[in-house]
């Protein structure tokens, strides 16, 4: 990532108790993103103009556009006039699915439902996941340590959310941002895409997110194959009733020490032994909904 493309130095005007004056700042940047496939605007969503290879490929194997890489033969990144397009070629059979869904939105950093048509569009059926992966929460405070080392642009402006692939260790194997957090989500999903066939750990199946858990991020990562979603703060209903659903063991208000885990425990333990009651809540029947005042929700 280049720190100097994603980030806008400006003058900003703050008070600080009695004094009030003209400081220097950093800002995330954000362009309008266009993914077009066999020459059609499919839709256009706002991005840091980095990894936008990487978030084509992430999107449109999360949108269920393609199943594998090699469905895609061809992605070229054209600057426009305000923004960037990234123009793909698809499979005809990848192509005639595009169609027959017919999606056309503005998408904007916050969301990543906006505009779809039919009810059913949101609503995707995902496949049932295996149970290949597993992760010791005892590793959880070196993965969120790494995540935030990992956040550049973030560091400076606190404008970023991001989206790591895990080792068996809590390590990085790739770490992804964007202002958005589903788009920081595809960024990483398609690098996952990308680079599995001849990285062979990049086919890791765990992620540390940033961010709140919703009902796109949770679909997004099991559409890809990922079983274990670790997410910094809350999840929303739908996303684990499509947990559950899904198979996908997910876990929320992950901070150092702690986590909430809501869906499909047997794939966690704590320094070896089944995930318990305590450090980790098991199930989310045995969760005491009760908050402290400073978890974020974002």
């Amino acid at each position: 990532m280049d720190l100097n493309q994603c980030a806008r130095p400006v003058t900003a005007y703050k008070r600080n108790f009695d004094t009030f004056g003209a400081v220097p700042d950093v800002v995330a940047e954000e362009v309008p993103v266009a993914l077009v496939y066999n020459g059609i605007s499919h839709v256009v969503m706002m991005a840091l103009p980095s990894d936008l290879e990487e978030f084509a490929v992430g999107f449109s194997l999360s949108e269920g556009i393609i199943q594998d890489r090699s469905e895609i033969y061809g992605m070229d990144v054209v600057p426009a006039c305000r923004g960037v397009r990234v123009e793909l070629e698809v499979s005809s059979e990848s192509f005639m699915k595009l169609k027959e869904r017919r999606r056309s939105l503005a998408g904007r950093t916050g969301c990543g439902v906006c505009g779809l048509e039919q009810i059913n569009d949101v609503i995707r059926p995902v496949k049932p996941l295996p149970r290949t992966a597993t992760f010791d929460l005892q590793h959880l405070d070196r993965a969120l340590s790494a995540m935030k080392a990992c956040q550049l642009v973030g560091d400076v402006t606190g404008c970023t959310h991001a989206a790591c692939l895990l080792d068996d260790h809590g390590g990085t194997i790739g770490c992804m941002e964007d202002g958005g957090r589903h788009v920081a989500l595809d960024k990483l999903l398609g690098a996952r895409g990308m680079r599995a066939p001849t990285a062979p750990e990049w086919n890791s199946r765990v992620v540390l997110i940033s961010s709140r858990a919703s009902y796109e991020m949770v679909q997004k990562a099991a559409s890809c194959g990922v079983e274990v979603l670790l997410a910094v703060s809350a999840a929303t209903g739908f996303a684990v009733e499509t947990a559950e659903k899904a198979g996908l063991t997910l876990a929320a208000f992950c901070r150092p020490g702690r986590a909430t885990v809501l869906t499909h425990p047997e794939r966690l333990t704590n320094a070896g032994l089944p995930a318990q009651r305590g450090v980790v809540i098991d199930s989310v029947a045995e969760r005491t909904f009760r908050r402290p005042a400073e978890e974020s929700v974002s």
